[in-house]
């Protein structure tokens, strides 16, 4: 929780500021029951008209000081809030991107989309109300009480009775709440987790019909949440009536006790009506004093949420300063093993293989024979549990991040693009990138004649997840993407599941013709679009089955004799 009030720093002035104007405030509003005494006592009594004028206008005045007051506390302490929560987010987001894959994987993509936005809110909420109220009502209930006592001391007593009790009632419901409150968050989490599911998954469902299971599903999250906030809105709300039930009491026994100082001569009515007029201060101060603990409740449990993200310290540190060396060798795999956190077993065991600059290497096997997690540790989006990752004869835990993903760029299995243009999207690979360089980029990944094709060509505008393009284009713009960059390794993780044989074939022959010196790993479950790679390595249940030219595996690898033959006929020997 500390470390989250490091943002507030920079707002060290608008935290002070804020509170005080609103005492400031608070000061004027506790003169306004005596001036309303001293107008019953000597205007109204004594028929003073001009005095009962002055009075007025000085009620005014009060009034007035305090409204400017009031906007300049607002205005601070929204400055102080809206800006903390802008320096958490930021910060909170920046966290987040340096969390690695198993972090992201353990977390939750709704958790984290959670954190960041209805979380912060509600601390940036609470924050606002704290700066402008947490001061404010507990010294206009003390003041009310002190100033109670300069006018009559037997009819104070009441009021030292009455604030205890309700701060019992007020703190016993706040203590109560904060761990409820915290509970509703996290079954927020999964309504908003089936949602996300739903929204993405929405083409599948129909497929299958599964609309009603699916609705089953979110209202039950959805019934579990509703009556959890009920229940914790149901006691919460207790406060209120409580409260007012309290203050009522004590306003009929200052009425009382009033009354008989009044009949014996120690108080005038002016007096009474002063001491009724702080009672109804406490109580209007009080309620404002149950909201805003149910606010800054919410934003407490919302705060130790955020703070248990950025607590969450990254499996992958980057302290690499290792510059690689000379090396022939572009990859080393040496006797490496990973296994995914949280997992039962591991999902590759004892890879070893070289790969040399300028090779191109097809990587093929079945559906979870582990491929992707095998050209995944290139990078780094994954760290080895056992041996070590070479990249240009330096282990990838000792090279720099930044320097480590300059070099190699990988297009994903799941093709994914940003709503922009086709330029900006492109522009991620390079950001100086000339028109020049896009071009040549969409030629090679035979993406040129589908933009071109486009009315604005280069500026044509592309959806979130680029929805408005078909699978095959969209795996085209996302191997231009990473060729733009230049690369020396270039990994294509099936990324051309979507293209017909003939266009695949072809951006292979251009891959190979424009990249002469740059490494590539192809991965892919089809055998012809590694049939002439200069090595294959086959991956059978996160093992190596075997690794070399076709004509060697077609020999030698029961495997890749399987994969290669259910998809070209068996050729039969006279």
């Amino acid at each position: 929780m500390r470390k989250l009030l490091v943002h507030l720093r920079e707002y060290k002035k608008e935290t002070v500021l804020g509170p005080l104007f609103k005492l400031l405030e608070a000061s004027f509003e506790l003169f306004v029951p005596l001036v309303v005494a001293a107008i019953v006592d000597i205007g109204i009594a004594n028929g003073d008209k001009p005095y009962i004028a002055w009075m007025c206008l000085l009620l005014v005045g009060l009034g007035v000081i305090g409204l400017v007051c009031a906007i300049t506390a607002q205005y601070f302490a929204a400055k102080a809030s809206v800006g903390f929560a802008s320096k958490l987010r930021r910060a909170l987001f920046a966290h987040i991107q340096n969390l690695s894959f198993s972090e992201m994987d353990t977390i939750g993509t709704s958790t984290l989309i959670t954190r960041m936005t209805s979380d912060l809110n509600q601390v940036q909420s609470g924050l606002n109300l704290f700066l402008r109220l947490f001061l404010r009502s507990p010294f206009v209930v003390f003041g009310a009480m002190v100033m109670a006592f300069t006018v009559d001391v037997k009819a104070a007593l009441v009021f030292v009775v009455t604030i205890p009790l309700l701060s019992v009632v007020v703190f016993g419901i706040m203590l109560w709440s904060i761990p409820m409150y915290q509970k509703v968050q996290a079954a927020l989490d999964k309504v908003l987790g089936t949602t996300r599911e739903n929204l993405t998954g929405v083409r599948v469902i129909r497929a299958f019909g599964q609309e009603e299971q699916e609705k089953e599903r979110f209202s039950g999250y959805n019934a579990a949440l509703t009556k959890l906030q009920t229940f914790v809105g149901r006691v919460s709300a207790l406060m209120n009536p409580v409260t007012y039930i309290i203050i009522n009491l004590a306003i009929v026994a200052v009425i009382w006790v009033g009354g008989h100082q009044v009949d014996t001569g120690v108080l005038t009515q002016g007096e009474v009506v002063a001491l009724v007029n702080y009672m109804s201060q406490i109580l209007v101060e009080l309620v404002k004093l149950a909201n805003l603990i149910i606010s800054v409740t919410k934003a407490v449990a919302c705060a130790r949420r955020v703070s248990g993200i950025m607590d969450i310290q990254s499996s992958m540190e980057d302290k690499g300063s290792v510059q690689t060396c000379g090396s022939e060798d572009a990859i080393v795999f040496d006797h490496v093993s990973l296994t995914y956190k949280n997992a039962g077993a591991e999902s590759l065991s004892d890879i070893s293989f070289t790969v040399k600059k300028g090779e191109t290497v097809g990587i093929i096997g079945g559906t979870g024979s582990g491929k992707s997690s095998l050209v995944s540790m290139i990078p780094r989006f994954y760290d080895a549990t056992e041996g070590r990752v070479l990249v240009n004869g330096a282990d990838v835990r000792e090279q720099p991040l930044q320097a480590l993903r300059e070099k190699v760029a990988v297009v994903m299995q799941k093709a994914v693009l940003f709503k922009g243009s086709v330029e900006e999207n492109l522009r991620w690979g390079k950001r100086d990138a000339t028109e020049e360089e896009m071009y040549r980029a969409l030629e090679i990944a035979q993406a040129r004649d589908f933009v071109d094709a486009k009315p604005r060509k280069l500026k044509e505008h592309i959806e979130q997840g680029g929805k408005n393009l078909s699978g095959g284009q969209r795996q085209r713009l996302t191997i231009a993407r990473a060729l733009i960059s230049e690369p020396e390794i270039l990994i294509l993780d099936d990324s051309a599941s979507a293209l017909d044989f003939a266009t695949d074939a072809r951006l292979r022959a251009a891959i190979r013709e424009n990249s002469e010196d740059m490494t590539v790993l192809i991965v892919s479950q089809r055998a012809s679009t590694v049939l002439h790679a200069d090595k294959i390595i086959v991956m059978d249940d996160g093992e190596m089955a075997g690794i070399g030219t076709h004509d060697q595996l077609i020999e030698s690898c029961p495997v890749y004799q399987e994969i290669y033959y259910s998809q070209f006929p068996k050729e039969v020997k006279a």
